[in-house]
């Protein structure tokens, strides 16, 4: 992930005494100021959506550091201490100091969030959670609220204004691992920002703790949540099957490979298109897809069907060779596949990978109920015994203090012959109301591989917003009319997308 860190050498810091929720006294207020330092393309992009005439930063703490010591667990430590944003944009005009209180009080349930993290002696990570503070941010805009949505999106220049932290100056440093900022727009409206350390949470648990905030917000109550990642740990059991050891989806590699990769990621140019499948339109391709089904095992998602249609299309587009290789990989949920074993309330990263591969002529011919039925196999291979065996893998890597040696298996090919799909269609993105009612839009950075990201409309009528990055050359490909027809081609109209426009 790309990560701007200008910004990060100028983060005004709070007063000694600063309590909770406490407003730094340091206020840039001049829009002159403003003005003369914003020299550069970040700069000038970032005045075109959110021109911020006045800025106050404020530490909100939640009043107590009995949290003690949190040693991240091998998933948690898979992301490194890289800075996740999201984006929620809202018609009324949110309340900054209400919303500080309340996030004050929903940090008494989350002290990580609140917390700093510290090197482990064998090289991993913990977290003190010592309420050092969250970071919140308000803002003036002299910009309008615009119609964001599939056809406006606002990363270009709203991931830019989030993405302030360096992964580099977080670990054994005053660096606060939850970024609020608040944007207040002309006439009304706010842009709500939330950047959080990724080694704490994945996307799923992140909702959940703003589920939380914003439950705390309208007075109401929230389940307790678990931080003990011990009982994570104690789940690692190796798996005696070689199918299981072979299906693992991390790999232990050098440090030159590791580097190698690295490299090559930041090599490849991509683009984003985002496009609408209509809930009617999802109906029709399920049913045509159902149709070519029988007999046991015959039953898929809408969502297996969805992301079989897109790899097929997406193959099609790249045209690669018959008998190449064609890998799907599916972030899954390790919580749903450990049950009872894992606390409902368990609040750290719990996703892994599964992987499928079919040579690029069969994907390119195969019915899309089959292809389907590929994907669902696909989510049906993450078993516990699968879990399990993970856990013990990432563990014995964090115990020999080498995690960070660990990646995705297919991770020096992803952009070849891979494609990944990150399906938040079930997250409640769009009931996030902290006083203001629910967004009409929520926005995510651009992905550094190619991936296909899923998620639920504004309206959550079934319909899904569909966000496909894509190498430079293939994204301007899916954006000409004929490629969109085919990828709509189970819509009503043929077209029903809307493509984004850069």
């Amino acid at each position: 992930m790309t990560t701007n860190t200008t910004n990060e050498k100028n983060e005004k810091k709070p007063t000694p005494k600063a309590a909770k929720g406490s407003r730094d006294t340091r206020d840039t207020r001049s829009a002159a100021k403003k003005e003369a330092g914003a020299a550069g393309t970040a700069g000038a992009a970032f005045r075109r959506v959110v021109d911020s005439r006045e800025e106050r930063t404020f530490l909100v703490r939640a009043g107590t550091a009995g949290g003690g010591r949190v040693r991240l667990s091998g998933y948690d430590l898979l992301t490194g201490p890289w800075y996740t944003p999201m984006t929620f944009f809202y018609r009324n005009t949110l309340d900054g100091a209400e919303l500080r209180a309340s996030l004050a009080r929903t940090l008494r349930r989350y002290p990580p969030l609140a917390g700093r993290l510290t090197r482990d002696r064998d090289g991993g990570l913990s977290v003190l959670c010592n309420d050092a503070g969250v970071r919140f941010t308000e803002a003036v805009s002299s910009e309008p609220m615009r119609e964001y949505g599939p056809g406006l999106r606002a990363e270009p220049v709203i991931g830019r204004l989030l993405r302030e932290v360096s992964a580099f100056r977080v670990v054994g440093r005053d660096t606060p691992l939850l970024k609020i900022r608040l944007t207040q727009m002309r006439g009304g409206g706010s842009i709500l920002g939330v950047t959080i350390n990724h080694s704490l949470a994945d996307g799923g648990n992140t909702l959940a703790f703003l589920e939380s905030w914003s439950r705390e917000h309208h007075g109401l109550a929230s389940a307790e949540p678990s931080h003990d990642r011990d009982v994570m740990d104690a789940l690692g059991r190796e798996s005696a099957d070689p199918a299981t050891v072979a299906s693992r989806a991390f790999t232990g590699v050098s440090r030159l490979r590791l580097l190698k990769t690295n490299l090559e990621v930041g090599l490849h140019k991509l683009a984003t298109v985002a496009t609408r499948f209509e809930a009617a339109e999802l109906a029709a391709m399920k049913n045509a897809a159902q149709r070519q089904l029988t007999g046991e095992g015959s039953w898929v998602s809408t969502n297996d069907v969805l992301t079989a249609h897109i790899w097929q299309v997406l193959g099609e587009l790249r045209a690669r060779p018959d008998e190449a290789a064609e890998w799907l990989g599916m972030i899954v949920s390790v919580q749903s596949r450990l049950g009872d074993a894992l606390p409902a309330g368990y609040w750290g990263n719990c996703v892994s990978n599964s992987w499928t591969t079919t040579p690029a002529a069969a994907l390119r011919e195969r019915p899309l109920g089959r292809v389907a039925q590929d994907v669902r196999a696909c989510l049906d291979a993450n078993t516990a015994e699968k879990i399990r065996d993970e856990i013990a893998f990432l563990n014995s890597y964090r115990g020999a203090g080498v995690s960070r040696h660990v990646m995705s298996v297919r991770a020096p090919d992803v952009f070849e012959t891979a494609l990944s799909v990150n399906n938040w269609s079930q997250f409640p993105l769009y009931r996030i109301d902290l006083g203001g009612g629910k967004p009409f839009w929520y926005e995510f950075p651009d992905l550094p591989v190619p991936t296909v990201h899923i998620a639920p409309t504004p309206a959550e009528d079934g319909s899904r917003d569909v966000y496909l990055c894509l190498a430079q050359e293939h994204a301007a490909v899916v954006r000409d009319p004929a490629w969109l027809e085919r990828l709509h081609v189970h819509g009503r109209t043929g077209g029903g997308g809307v493509p984004e426009g850069k």
